[in-house]
């Protein structure tokens, strides 16, 4: 199993949920979190003064998948999330060893 945790724009998240959930991939975790990349925040005019912004707002999505779904998963979120400008985001894949539910115990590896 493999998690994939993207970090997107928000105003992007609806897009993503809904071509996810049109493919079948229903369960996700969603942070609101802050962040920079490579564009390191933006300036903004407020009330006719320069103000510097170097964290963000972006939603983070985590989402367990079996490695057979790893690159449909992947694109779906890369096509829904992307606008052609900076800060679109990022996705890391990282490897899951297993995973427990806690209602049943029922264990997945």
């Amino acid at each position: 199993m493999k998690m994939v945790k993207a970090i997107i724009k928000p105003e992007r998240f609806e897009f993503v949920k809904k071509a996810l959930e049109d493919k079948g991939f229903n369960g996700m975790t969603v942070v609101e979190v802050k962040g920079r990349g490579e564009q390191k925040g933006i300036a903004l005019e407020y009330r006719g003064g320069l103000m510097i912004v170097d964290l963000l707002p972006k939603i983070q999505l985590e989402i367990v998948v079996r490695e057979s779904a790893l690159d449909e998963v992947v694109s779906i979120i890369t096509d829904a999330a992307r606008t052609g400008k900076i800060g679109d985001g990022k996705i890391f894949v990282m490897p899951v060893e297993k995973s427990i539910r806690i209602r049943t115990g029922e264990m997945e590896t």
